[in-house]
């Protein structure tokens, strides 16, 4: 990586700020500009991988009870705030088995309507625990970005939960059994830092390849 790439990515994520929590999607701003959408179940450790990302120890809020926050988060890049030009969109997580049946089938339909009209959407995040891959709702997040053709990033976080060795079998395999034509699978670990710097790489070409 370049030096000046590397100070593109500061300037984009160190800078990173909370914009607002959106209890629908009609209440996420004006859709100009470009994002990033983040995507996962709720005990993937998704807020854990955007704080890793920003550099910051609470910017997304994790909880100890997954699935308790049903908001859709908005987080503003290179130092801007309201009307941020450049996104991460944290969702709602996904999959929390207390969740009454009618919420969960007015939140996928919410999404498809999200993945499939949200021009600014650039691209999307689909975090998953490394032990537990590509479960039903996973699956759909990134068939939802495939069908809209936007590159995917299927993250596999708690990657210091298993050895080197563990890690290197199960990206493999996943790679070669779920192509994503248009993406990529990689390993993640917010808690000791393993590819933020690949991560925010992604993301900042994705960013930089968007209209004005």
């Amino acid at each position: 990586m370049t030096d000046d790439s590397t100070r593109h990515q500061r300037r984009l994520f160190d800078a990173a700020s909370f914009i607002k929590s959106a209890p629908r999607l009609t209440d996420i701003g004006e859709d100009v500009g470009a994002e990033v959408a983040f995507a996962g179940r709720s005990n993937a450790g998704k807020s854990t991988a955007l704080n890793a990302l920003v550099g910051q120890k609470a910017l997304a809020r994790t909880s100890r009870t997954p699935g308790r926050t049903q908001m859709i988060n908005l987080f503003g890049l290179g130092g801007e705030t309201e009307g941020a030009r450049r996104r991460l969109v944290d969702l709602p997580g996904y999959g929390f088995a207390k969740v009454p049946e009618r919420v969960r089938r007015a939140w996928g339909e919410a999404m498809a309507q999200y993945f499939a009209e949200r021009q600014s959407l650039v691209g999307v995040v689909v975090i998953m625990d490394i032990r537990h891959p590509l479960k039903a709702l996973d699956q759909q997040m990134i068939e939802y970005a495939m069908a809209r053709g936007l590159p995917v990033l299927a993250l596999l976080t708690k990657a210091d939960k298993l050895g080197f060795g563990q890690v290197k079998q199960t990206v493999a395999k996943l790679a070669r059994e779920h192509p994503l034509p248009n993406g990529q699978w990689m390993a993640f670990s917010g808690t000791k830092g393993t590819h933020v710097r690949e991560v925010r790489d992604v993301i900042s070409a994705w960013l930089d390849r968007a209209p004005d």
